[in-house]
């Protein structure tokens, strides 16, 4: 029995493999030959080979655009993207510390919202009239305070998965050494948290960065653009210039690209690290 399922195992993991390669590089594929193609031929949508290839000279053109807005852009993406991931992972860790490790009447209540904030999509009229009212309207800290609190529950989630499975013994230790409760979190529990940090800051780097909606409502005009509101460089009511959005595309696309490739088994580590250990 265990000889005839080894193939059978063998084949179901071989095919998932070819499957995932396939959905995943042909449309990178499309990309990559419509970013190298002349204006002409890249508004024909064909998915084909470059008669002309000239990706070089469509990057310099992304990259000119009224008057380097994508350094710019990138610039902005990444202030955002630093500040956001940092702030999620100190308040996401510290709430998930404080609700494992400490019972309360709230506690059910607090859980409740924490999972409302996960389900519920954000308002965003409501959203907007709360950021004029503080000042934060069309600035980028107002923007980052807005990823941090639509990524927080998601990362007080995984975070409290992963607190769950660290032994209160150790707590106990610390305190019998005579550490507060600063001390104690981010001397001893926060260190234990590396491989669900890891997690959370690419998981979160990848959304932020990529985020299309809040920059769009939250933080308009083009000196505050981010990489992916640079898409509307290339599109207007009369025309799309196809050659160059898809250099943009693939551009904004390759940072992060890299990043997943890079930290994909720390990001299965550290969602399976809390449920493994418990």
């Amino acid at each position: 029995m265990n000889g005839m399922r080894t193939p059978t195992r063998w084949l179901a993991g071989l095919s998932g493999i070819l499957i995932t390669s396939v959905l995943f590089l042909v449309p990178f594929a499309f990309v990559f030959t419509m970013a190298a193609k002349d204006t002409n031929e890249a508004s024909q949508l064909e998915f084909s080979w470059p008669t002309h290839f000239q990706l070089w000279d469509n990057l310099v053109q992304v990259f000119q655009a009224r008057d380097y807005m994508l350094v710019i852009a990138f610039i902005n993406s990444t202030i955002l993207t630093v500040a956001s991931v940092a702030l999620l992972v100190v308040f996401g860790s510290m709430i998930a510390f404080v609700l494992d490790r400490r019972a309360s009447k709230l506690n059910p209540l607090i859980n409740t919202l924490v999972l409302a904030g996960l389900i519920i999509p954000p308002a965003v009229v409501p959203t907007i009239w709360v950021m004029q009212s503080l000042g934060l309207f069309k600035t980028l800290p107002g923007l980052i305070l807005v990823e941090v609190a639509f990524g927080l529950a998601f990362t007080i989630l995984t975070m409290r998965a992963f607190v769950a499975s660290i032994p209160r013994e150790i707590d106990e230790a610390a305190i019998v050494d005579g550490a507060g409760p600063l001390r104690l979190f981010f001397r001893v529990i926060f260190p234990l948290l590396r491989s669900v940090i890891v997690t959370i800051v690419v998981v979160q780097s990848i959304f932020v960065f990529n985020d299309f909606q809040n920059p769009l409502y939250f933080l308009p005009g083009s000196s505050n653009a981010t990489v992916q509101l640079t898409l509307f460089n290339y599109v207007s009511q009369s025309q799309v210039t196809y050659n160059l959005l898809f250099a943009n595309i693939l551009v904004i696309t390759i940072p992060m690209l890299v990043m997943y490739i890079f930290f994909q088994r720390q990001i299965v580590a550290g969602m399976t690290a809390g449920a493994v250990k418990g």
